[in-house]
């Protein structure tokens, strides 16, 4: 957007009246910003301002009179883009406006009015549901694996948000077309028993905060009215995700009045299993027909490259979704094409896009503008193991709030403390430093070991070091903005900022590779994305089965790909593992799309022949020979199972005694390198050493796990504890290996070295 381009100050300075909120808004987002009365429906695209657009309107009737802030509820589905929304607005001078998550805001007024209308405390809310599902499983009898337990309690919730009592979820499923985990009657009975668990024990879970904020609301009129004449107002962010309670409470909010906008794009519907639907942002100008409707198209975010291939991907979509489209018009200068790259497989993928990402990382593209994003979480192991061994940093999106991190936490007690001795006494931390604010903050996080520069690796300590340099560069950027506008910028201005930004939920950036699945990603952008693990059966996912579904799927691809600003990679691998069959094939939405395939329903590229023009790399070149179990002679799939060599339930021969000292020696190697252990070597690795101990470096070099990278490293260490000599011995007093690189040829091939090792 505009004014959120890289390296936009995140401190803007105020606008000076209600005018000059207006200021650097396009057309359409203008008349967002002045359509202050009377329902308004705003369509907007991926990366068009809709954030701006409807901040700028609630700053422009705050700032011209026509709205109080506190008679203002903006509604919104993560408590990071309600953060993000009240940051904005105090950005604008706006301060009160009450910007929540559906949930918060109706747990909010049922704390305030269940004891003046029901009485006594409100019931304790459980945050996790599933081990009280699982109770309930048992008491009917039922033994659920741990994925059917998750599957059923997501039943459970999308049925409460559907307003569907346990009685009818068999018919109501039947009717929506749910694949359920468990046949219908059973779920209905867990159901039921469920809910009999939290009358008896009193409590309430998430749902049951909209359903009981609904019954509130419709059997105390006084109380529906209280609320109503408190808030006169409405704004609703990502409306195409309301469920059809979040609807019934947003009407009871409302009442007869028509002081309503709404946001959405129907395009971006994806969390129907949650029970969302875009039904009522489709049909917003039904029900209310007086409603302006204002479209923004102009894509401030993504380069034409970019929006040419959302574009593209829409364009092949079905259904009512697509009928209403957005088509997107880029406003960014032209950059590179997207690049579609086909890998021979998995661990392959991972180790080729870690290269990549490392290419761009050189070329001056900071490590917080890169992600990396798949279709479910458990794709994200291999992904953390290949950047750990390119040395880059990176963060699983879903983590720790940044505010909520124990150094974050420690840092603000001492910036405070800092802040507090500055007026009469001098704060011995800052006996010796600069009047500079960002200096001083230097200077007291470098109490809590802050350093100029970075530890190498990417565990805790790599973790620790940039959450406070995020911290560092929030000051730079304060006090530019500060002496930008005249005003002073000292330390205890900065702490209020930061107290500020942590009730508000605004978290600074923190370097680091993001990894997150594509349903976490909406609503954030980076500079690059990369799209990985593009199958059939993994986009679209196996279980879509019916065309909504499979459409919904293309939906999430989509909101993937408008995530990146200018650098796009899509990939693919032919097979799970090395040396397994090459079956995959690429996803059927890149049909048209990635060079040498056909439209859908044409002649269909599959396998290799259908990727030409696509990229090939990684290992695609070298043959791969399956790698059987050295006990039973089963040809081997499964990961760890190939890193062993052997079955999982086949006997071990696991020398138990040198397995303790690789492990020891390997929680020195990652202290010392403030790396997470598995990134020295995984248990599995360590296991299958410790099964057949090598004799020599060849035959280390052979177990899957130990690339030329970790031969070179760690080879001499290992193949000392495997002697019985403690590597941390002087060279006299070890053996003689010889040295490691002698064995490897001009190709960088080790004598017999499988080729298929995931952590080469």
């Amino acid at each position: 957007m505009q004014a959120e381009l890289p390296g936009a100050s995140p401190f803007p300075t105020a606008p000076r009246d209600a005018e000059a909120v207006l200021d650097g808004l396009d057309p359409e987002q203008r008349a967002v910003a002045t359509a202050l009365q009377g329902p308004v429906c705003v369509l907007a695209g991926a990366g068009t301002g809709k954030t701006r657009a409807i901040t700028h309107r609630i700053a422009y009737g705050v700032r011209s009179g026509v709205m109080q802030p506190q008679r203002v509820l903006a509604v919104t589905f993560t408590a990071r883009a309600a953060g993000e929304m009240r940051g904005r607005l105090r950005q604008l001078g706006v301060e009160g406006v009450q910007a929540r998550t559906f949930h918060a805001a109706a747990l909010r007024q049922l704390q305030y009015f269940w004891p003046r209308v029901i009485g006594g405390e409100l019931p304790r809310l459980i945050e996790r549901k599933v081990q009280l599902v699982a109770e309930a499983a048992g008491r009917c009898r039922l033994r659920l694996e741990r994925t059917e337990l998750r599957d059923l309690t997501g039943e459970i919730e999308w049925a409460k948000v559907t307003q569907t009592v346990p009685e009818d979820y068999p018919a109501a499923a039947v009717k929506a077309g749910r694949e359920t985990p468990r046949d219908p009657a059973e779920i209905r009975q867990v159901y039921k028993v469920y809910e009999e668990l939290k009358r008896d024990r009193g409590v309430i879970d998430f749902e049951d905060v909209l359903l009981l904020a609904v019954g509130v609301l419709d059997e105390r009129p006084e109380v529906a009215e209280q609320v109503r004449s408190q808030y006169q107002h409405f704004v609703v962010d990502e409306y195409q995700d309301v469920s059809p309670l979040q609807q019934r409470l947003l009407d009871l909010w409302l009442g007869p009045r028509s002081s309503i906008c709404v946001v959405g794009d129907a395009s971006q519907t994806i969390y129907s299993f949650t029970g969302a639907t875009p039904d009522y942002l489709l049909g917003f100008r039904a029900r209310h027909p007086d409603a302006e409707v204002i479209k923004l198209v102009r894509d401030y975010r993504s380069s034409p490259q970019v929006v040419h291939l959302a574009n593209g991907l829409l364009s092949q979509a079905r259904g009512q979704a697509a009928q209403h489209r957005l088509e997107l018009v880029s406003q960014r200068d032209p950059g590179p094409e997207p690049a579609y790259v086909e890998y021979p497989d998995e661990p392959a993928e991972a180790e080729g896009t870690a290269k990549r990402i490392r290419a761009l990382l050189d070329s001056g593209v900071r490590a917080s503008e890169v992600a990396v994003l798949f279709r479910v979480n458990a794709q994200s192991e291999v992904y953390e193991q290949a950047l750990a061994d390119q040395g880059i940093a990176y963060q699983l999106r879903g983590a720790e709030r940044f505010f909520e991190r124990p150094e974050v936490r420690e840092a603000g007690m001492l910036l405070r403390g800092a802040a507090r001795a500055g007026g009469g006494a001098v704060d011995p931390l800052l006996e010796e430093t600069p009047e500079r604010l960002a200096d001083q903050v230097r200077a007291v996080l470098s109490s809590r070991g802050f350093t100029p520069q970075p530890p190498s690796g990417s565990g805790a300590v790599r973790e620790r070091w940039e959450s406070l340099a995020a911290l560092v560069r929030l000051a730079e950027d304060f006090e530019t903005a500060r002496h930008a506008a005249q005003q002073p910028a000292d330390l205890a201005e900065y702490v209020a900022e930061l107290d500020a930004r942590a009730a508000a939920q605004h978290a600074p950036a923190v370097e680091g590779v993001t990894l997150a699945s594509l349903h976490s990603a909406k609503g954030l952008e980076w500079d690059a994305v990369f799209l990985v693990g593009l199958t059939e059966g993994m986009m679209p996912i196996t279980y879509a089965k019916t065309d909504e579904q499979v459409e919904e799927e293309r939906r999430l691809l989509y909101v993937g790909v408008t995530r990146a600003r200018e650098h796009l990679g899509l990939s693919w691998a032919l097979a799970r593992s090395p040396g397994g069959r090459a079956s995959r094939n690429p996803s059927r939405f890149l049909d048209g799309l990635r060079p040498g395939s056909a439209t859908r329903g044409g002649a269909r590229g599959t396998g290799r022949a259908g990727a030409a023009g696509a990229g090939r790399e990684g290992r695609a070149s070298r043959s791969r020979s399956p790698i059987k179990c050295r006990v039973c002679g089963r040809v081997l799939t499964e990961a760890v199972e190939r890193k062993l060599r052997r079955c999982e339930e086949c006997p071990s021969s696991l020398d138990e005694a040198l397995y303790e000292r690789l492990r020891d020696w390997r929680s020195r190697e990652a202290r010392e390198q403030g790396l997470p252990a598995y990134c020295v070597f995984t248990d599995a690795t360590l296991i299958a050493i410790a099964e057949q101990p090598p004799g020599s470096a060849g035959e280390l070099g052979q177990i899957s796990g130990v690339g030329r990278a970790k031969l070179d490293k760690y080879g001499d260490a290992v193949l000392s504890l495997c002697g019985g000599v403690d590597p941390a011995a002087t060279p006299s007093e070890r053996p003689d290996q010889g040295d490691i690189s002698d064995l490897w040829d001009e190709n960088g091939t080790s004598e017999g070295s499988p080729e298929d090792s995931p952590e080469k």
